[in-house]
């Protein structure tokens, strides 16, 4: 036998070097663990916040705005005239409407029409309050259009089953986590687009239909 051997030198500088790749092994594994759960839909995602219940309070905004909506362009934005006259594009957040049609190379999806028409019905030509987050790339303001009743515009689309829970980007844009259940609830229920046959998200009708001219 090695003196060296029967003395511990090599043999335990091994152990040690296998002691230390397992730890590093196992940190490793613990980050790639915790990474996935992160990024798992059913936790949020990053960015996101965790799902909470449809009677929720609507998160509250970084500013308010006040005014009278005098144009509903589709079933997720609107514009807004506030007090000093100033025209305010609206970005309802938390939500993805069906999308219409934008010429002939980006055609809409089906019930674009209705979910404009069913936001409509509720904001055109009132005066409402906004609970207002940031700005998006387009230069609008991604606000949720509140109710007098403390619940917003948003969530009611959504639960009528005219727009989506935007849950696209492991929920990057979903600020507002009452809209999972309200979507699941409306959809249980058939109304409005989930009458229909398996919808597409609108996220994916951007990527499939007008990006990659798929849109069956």
């Amino acid at each position: 036998m090695n003196d060296e051997n029967s003395s511990g030198g090599p043999l335990r500088g091994n152990s040690r070097r296998r002691n230390a790749r397992f730890a590093v092994s196992v940190l490793i594994m613990a980050l790639a663990a915790a990474l996935l759960q992160l990024l798992s839909p059913t936790t949020g995602g990053l960015g996101a916040l965790h799902t909470s219940a449809p009677d929720s309070p609507v998160p509250a905004g970084a500013y308010e705005l006040a005014g009278k909506v005098i144009n509903v362009a589709d079933g997720d934005t609107v514009t807004l005239l506030t007090d000093d006259n100033t025209q305010h594009r609206i970005r309802l957040d938390s939500i993805d409407a069906p999308e219409k049609a934008h010429g002939s190379d980006q055609p809409g999806q089906l019930f674009a029409e209705q979910a404009r028409r069913n936001l409509a019905a509720m904001v055109a030509g009132k005066r409402l309050r906004a609970r207002c987050y940031e700005t998006d790339r387009y230069k609008r303001e991604v606000c949720a259009l509140m109710l007098d009743d403390g619940s917003s515009v948003n969530r009611a689309q959504v639960q009528s089953g005219y727009a989506w829970a935007y849950t696209a980007r492991h929920d990057a844009y979903l600020r507002d986590g009452a809209m999972p259940e309200l979507q699941s609830q409306a959809k249980q229920a058939g109304l409005g687009l989930w009458a229909q046959q398996g919808p597409t998200a609108p996220w994916k009708w951007r990527y499939d239909c007008w990006r990659q001219q798929r849109c069956d």
